[in-house]
């Protein structure tokens, strides 16, 4: 289902596009952030808000960035998606509410969560 953006910042190439505003998702292991090992803080493509830090980073071997936790509280929400057929916690921006990925229950301590985010949904900002 096609989102309809609040409040849209800047232009972004179809891809970005796409997995923002429609909840595409890229292919696995295909993401400009899925290896990537600087420190700093990734922020949504759409609209610059804060998501995640380097430091809640780690290597899940699914594809995708993943993160046991976001950089704040109101970074992302959560939304039930059914799309697939069967329950899925998809993650949204706190800011503009695009399309970022899913969150799993099985990520490591402290949290025991896998946020699994779309590198394209992604903007990196170095420390």
């Amino acid at each position: 289902m096609k989102k309809s953006p609040k409040k849209t910042f800047k232009k972004l190439p179809p891809q970005q596009e796409k997995i923002l505003w429609e909840a595409d998702t890229e292919l696995p292991f295909s993401g400009t952030y899925c290896n990537f090992k600087e420190e700093g803080i990734y922020l949504c493509v759409g609209c610059d808000h804060p998501l995640f830090s380097s430091e809640h980073k780690f290597d899940s071997r699914t594809g995708w960035p993943s993160y046991y936790q976001p950089i704040s509280s109101n970074a992302v929400k959560k939304t039930e998606d059914r799309s697939t057929g069967f329950l899925r916690t998809e993650i949204i921006c706190g800011q503009c509410t695009g399309h970022l990925g899913h969150v799993f229950n099985d990520g490591p301590p402290p949290t025991g969560l896998r946020y699994c985010i779309n590198s394209s949904a992604l903007f990196f900002q170095k420390k």
